[in-house]
């Protein structure tokens, strides 16, 4: 299936979709006058052409202006069908940043704030009152590059791209659709799936609460065979419902249909609304059988230790920023980290499309979902960051592919953490709140060292010789002392008062190599650099081998994927090529763990088996 196709929205998508990709009419807004000049009402002030959903930062939006653009408008014609007597249209946006105001023919549709979740406009009323079938979708975004209380991530405040920071991107950077639904219709769905029980469960929230009893039906298939149907009678907005799934009774078979790397088996769903005008609304959705956990040191999938071999994407392009420049570019981007022979990955500092999720689920890659951080800490950042955050954890729950949630980074936006008890608290907090929504899940409170409370000890070290890896992470005693006393970062790993529960240690960032054949090491930067081909694979292995010679570490994210902006310290180049063979990387990564060798023979280190 091409992957410019994939419906937008892949766990709640419907056969009969418009896209409203491609030219949008565009202008700045530096000096904020939009609004009062009343520029939602008419099409006169786009003096310019946009390619959504590409930022107006990027070369491929067809404006490739990279300066200061606080405030940016979008205007678009669009041609609808009848909704009926009683349908709803629906204008969805899967992310603007960082702020936006909608009007359809003049008249407020809806409004959103924070940069990296979706937000959906019922435009039916708004369509009624205005004749024709013509109608113009005006949107005003908002994204001050100067303000650290945004969630941003790797978005630079600068006008220039410095150190680890890129390009901007403003506005609309993901699919915006419209959809044609009945009045009584599913607007979220989620999955959870209770292994031990048999069972999967249904959240379904209607878009209204129903005028009389519905009928909401559900069927689920297993490689195109029919394995559970349940029909439930409907009286409230809010549904619940627990599905028998019969594969899993038999413990001795239920292997054969759980999710994995090396098996990513889904089960697929048909939903089913019949609303009270008698117009049903249908939704294909789809779900993985599948536990994630950590015990006693080791992280579990499906109840059997697994070695995590993650590497660090930044999931951005040279030629469109964060967007994607294709669906398919997000499942060849997905492939290719499967090639190089790691079976997770951690986007950074990214909320990522959930179509790239969506081939994760397909293609059997596990996910670590990453916040985009603020840099300051403040009342409004602590909103700001936890209102998106808890629209991020409910988006993409229900995606098998998501093992772990990360909602800080290296203490971005809580420098003071160490010493300022508000900070702790927060992300504390963050760790809790993240658990209360979703317990099914390891959480992390800051990824890489301060951690407050986590499910896992991840430690950021990028030593630039294995042998000094092995000297903080060759014996147990060494690691147990660099979780107590070490700084590789000048920033203690775990914080007094942190609870030790036999966490996992991980090492989820180190490596950098810079490979510069030409020696120009002013043109770009790593944590380290090596200048010929020969010498970069000797480096990765060197590097690799320490870590995977350690008796305690039970993971590893390597950075990272490929070159970005002024980083050149990628595995693959801004283009997706290899540096060096892929064979040779993959041969490097899988190398068997020292961890995982005197596991009894049901503790199976999944990426020695793909």
């Amino acid at each position: 299936m091409p992957g410019d196709r994939i419906h937008p929205r892949p766990q709640l998508a419907r056969g009969d979709w418009l896209d409203l990709s491609g030219p949008w009419g565009f202008a700045f807004d530096d000096e904020d006058v939009g609004v009062d000049a009343g520029w939602f009402q008419g099409s006169d002030c786009f003096d310019r052409t946009i390619t959504v959903p590409f930022p107006p930062e990027s070369q491929l939006s067809g404006i490739a202006d990279p300066g200061h653009h606080p405030v940016v408008w979008y205007h678009r014609s669009i041609t609808l069908d009848s909704a009926g007597e009683s349908g709803r249209v629906l204008l969805h946006f899967g992310a603007v940043d960082h702020s936006a105001t909608v009007w359809l023919d003049g008249e407020l549709v809806g409004r959103h704030e924070g940069g990296h979740t979706p937000f959906c406009c019922d435009i039916t009323a708004a369509v009624g009152r205005h004749e024709g079938d013509t109608h113009a979708v005006v949107v005003r975004a908002e994204d001050r590059p100067t303000d650290l209380s945004q969630p941003r991530g790797k978005q630079d405040w600068r006008p220039e791209p410095h150190g680890i920071w890129y390009h901007r991107t403003t506005g609309i950077w993901q699919p915006v659709w419209i959809e044609i639904v009945p009045k009584d219709h599913v607007a979220d769905l989620h999955w959870t799936v209770d292994v031990p029980g048999a069972r999967v469960g249904l959240e379904a929230l209607l878009s209204r609460t129903p005028d009389r009893p519905l009928t909401l039906r559900v069927v689920l298939r297993l490689g195109g065979e029919l394995v559970a149907e349940h029909t439930a009678r409907v009286t409230d907005s809010q549904v619940r419902i627990d599905i028998a799934l019969p594969p899993l009774r038999n413990r001795r078979e239920a292997a054969q249909v759980m999710w994995s790397p090396r098996s990513p088996t889904l089960v697929e769903a048909e939903v089913s609304l019949d609303g009270a005008d008698g117009a049903p609304d249908r939704v294909g959705s789809y779900f993985g059988v599948r536990t994630v956990g950590v015990a006693d040191g080791r992280f579990e999938l499906n109840g059997r230790a697994l070695y995590v071999r993650s590497v660090l994407a930044q999931g951005y392009w040279p030629e469109s920023h964060l967007a994607a420049p294709s669906g398919d570019a997000l499942r060849r981007e997905v492939e290719l980290i499967k090639d190089l022979g790691f079976n997770a990955v951690r986007v950074h500092q990214k909320v990522e499309d959930p179509r790239f999720l969506y081939w994760c689920d397909r293609l059997g890659l596990m996910v670590w979902g990453e916040m985009a951080n603020a840099f300051s800490f403040g009342a409004q950042a602590v909103q700001r960051l936890t209102r998106e955050w808890l629209e991020v954890v409910d988006r993409d729950r229900s995606h098998p592919c998501i093992v772990t949630w990360v909602p800080m980074n290296e203490s971005w936006g809580v420098d003071d953490m160490a010493t300022e008890p508000a900070q702790r608290a927060f992300a504390t907090a963050l760790f809790h709140l993240t658990k209360a929504v979703d317990p099914t899940r390891p959480v992390l409170s800051n990824d890489g060292w301060e951690h407050a409370e986590s499910d896992i000890w991840t430690i950021h070290d990028y030593s630039a010789r294995g042998s000094r890896l092995r000297s903080r992470y060759g014996t147990r005693e060494q690691v147990e002392s660099m979780l107590r006393e070490g700084r590789p970062s000048r920033r203690r790993v775990v914080l007094d008062g942190a609870v030790e529960r036999g966490q996992p240690i991980m090492l989820t960032e180190f490596g950098g190599v810079r490979f510069d054949p030409q020696g120009q090491a002013e043109e770009g930067w790593g944590y380290s650099t090596v200048q010929t081909a020969d010498d970069f694979g000797a480096r990765l292995g060197e590097l690799f081998n320490a870590v995977l010679d350690s008796p305690t570490l039970v993971g590893f994210c390597y950075t990272q994927l490929t070159d970005t902006a002024q980083e050149r310290n990628g595995l693959l180049t801004e283009a997706r090529e290899p540096k060096i063979p892929i064979e040779r990387i993959r041969a490097i990564v899988r190398r068997r763990a020292v961890s995982m060798t005197h596991d009894s023979p049901r503790d199976v280190d999944v990426a020695q088996r793909t």
